[in-house]
């Protein structure tokens, strides 16, 4: 599992006071100890750049109060910002921040939860069934998709995630060339999925196979959220390279 994101750097020339440990773990913590900073990171999974606008709409409060909290998120290196003209955008610092945020969701929010209304019970239920979490697939989709790649031996899950060469040639027989990416993310790595209690498929492997699967119109997004749907052509190419039952994606 990656490293929870750092705190944002000290600018140069300024005295750095050591905190211990403790106090700093503490400080962090409490960045989500609040439900509007909490609905912000939850909103933020689904990988986009939100206003700071569309953020203070999506959990009821002021324009004033969302800046601050949102001023606190990028202070701590959760969330990063870009200024076009008017507007304020801030997204997911990263994947390390996307996969911290879904972790503690998966300790926090038990998908056992009864929802309160027929339209949360649907927006749950399809929130389960298949979703993004920040750049990769997740709920049962996800789940589905990583048992099947292990049982095929494309995927080594006992540790850390790993491909296997049979992986890599998976991937490069779909067109996607993950040995061409740069930079230091991991080219496979686990995310606990807080619907389904178990760990997918993350990392560049994860991002470029979510990619492919959109682009490729294997599902599609459905709704406001997160969720997406696998549609009937999904559902064969799945089972035609994984063995995926078009049940289990339903």
């Amino acid at each position: 599992m990656s490293h929870p994101p750092r705190p944002a750097a000290t600018p140069t020339g300024t005295e750095v006071r050591y905190s211990p440990p403790g106090l700093r773990m503490a400080n962090f913590a409490s960045l989500l100890a609040d439900e509007t900073r909490a609905v912000f990171l939850l909103s933020l999974l689904d990988g986009r750049a939100w206003t700071a606008s569309e953020l203070a709409r999506q959990a009821g409060v002021a324009a004033s109060t969302a800046s601050e909290h949102l001023n606190r998120l990028i202070s701590a290196g959760l969330l990063t910002e870009e200024r076009q003209g008017r507007h304020r955008y801030v997204r997911l610092a990263d994947a390390d921040a996307a996969q911290f945020v879904e972790s503690v969701a998966a300790y926090a929010l038990p998908g056992r939860d009864n929802p309160h209304t027929l339209r949360a019970s649907g927006a749950g239920s399809a929130m389960a069934r298949g979703r993004t979490c920040y750049d990769h697939l997740a709920g049962r989709l996800g789940i589905a998709i990583t048992d099947a790649m292990e049982r095929r031996r494309l995927l080594l899950t006992a540790g850390a995630f790993a491909l296997t060469d049979e992986g890599l040639d998976w991937f490069g027989d779909l067109g996607v060339h993950l040995l061409r990416a740069t930079g230091r993310r991991p080219m496979a790595s686990s995310c606990l999925d807080w619907t389904e209690r178990k760990r997918h498929l993350a990392g560049i492997a994860g991002a470029e196979l979510c990619r492919h699967a959109l682009a490729e119109n294997w599902c599609v997004r459905i709704g406001s959220e997160r969720a997406v749907q696998v549609t009937p052509q999904g559902e064969r190419a799945l089972g035609d390279l994984l063995g995926i039952e078009a049940s289990i994606l339903r």
